[in-house]
């Protein structure tokens, strides 16, 4: 059986005295689950962050990487930086990436790989606009970004990755896709890396639901059958509400 996984994103938000505050009162509430729970903080939070959820079951990542190890890339973090300090998970492609600082597949692909070499494990995030959607081509759109986000990645690494299939359109504006039509493209995405690899590992993958995540839809959500946690955004700023997300499955 796939572990439940919910992981946070606080984007652009949290100086570090908060983060340190926020985690103090999330790990008292949320201690005693089995489920895997993950913050992705801004990188001036994580050293902070990362020495506050010592001796909790809370894990550390980033929000993005380079896909190359050092060079004149200024203002950019690689992902021997990230694991140097002790950060073990990383958001790679999200839809604001890729909107407003023109990520590709190709670089999503790219960082995937520096991810995985550093041994840091990549939350890839996919997903269809609405317009793609209304169109009646978000299943091919999201299969089409998971072949190419995993194109010469070995079925073994597949173990260290997460997908986070995130509507762009329900994004932050309080819209959620249904329970139902979550969970169906979710399997779309487990069907094509059935495809890709085999239908062992296409099971074994843990794959996230992100888009309005809330403490009001996250049992629905967790208890289809394809859902395997969430990558909650601005819930994830309110330690009791992300508590009651984390104990919702």
């Amino acid at each position: 059986m796939r572990r439940k996984v919910i992981a946070g994103n606080w984007k652009m938000n949290m100086l570090p005295n908060e983060a340190i505050k926020f985690i103090e009162e999330l790990s008292a509430q949320v201690k005693n689950t089995s489920n895997e729970i993950i913050l992705c903080v801004p990188y001036t939070d994580l050293f902070y962050s990362l020495l506050t959820v010592q001796n909790t079951n809370i894990k550390i990542g980033a929000q993005n990487m380079h896909w190359e190890e050092k060079g004149a890339y200024t203002g950019e973090i690689s992902g021997q930086m990230l694991k140097s300090i002790g950060v073990e998970y990383v958001i790679i492609g999200h839809s604001e990436r890729r909107k407003y600082f023109a990520e590709t597949d190709e670089t999503v692909n790219k960082k995937i790989k520096s991810a995985l070499q550093n041994e840091l494990k990549p939350i890839v995030c996919v997903g269809e606009t609405l317009e793609q959607r209304e169109a009646g081509n978000h299943e091919n759109i999201v299969r089409n970004q998971v072949k190419l986000a995993l194109e010469g990645i070995q079925s073994e690494q597949l173990e260290k990755i997460i997908i986070a299939y995130e509507p762009i359109w329900a994004i932050g504006t309080g819209r959620t896709a249904t329970s139902n039509d979550a969970n169906e493209m979710i399997k779309t995405i487990r069907n094509e890396v059935a495809n890709l690899y085999s239908e062992e590992v296409a099971q074994k993958l843990i794959i996230l639901y992100g888009g309005s995540v809330k403490s009001e839809n996250s049992k629905e959500l967790f208890s289809t059958s394809d859902i395997d946690g969430g990558l909650v955004g601005g819930a994830s700023l309110k330690p009791d509400e992300f508590a009651k997300i984390c104990l919702s499955v």
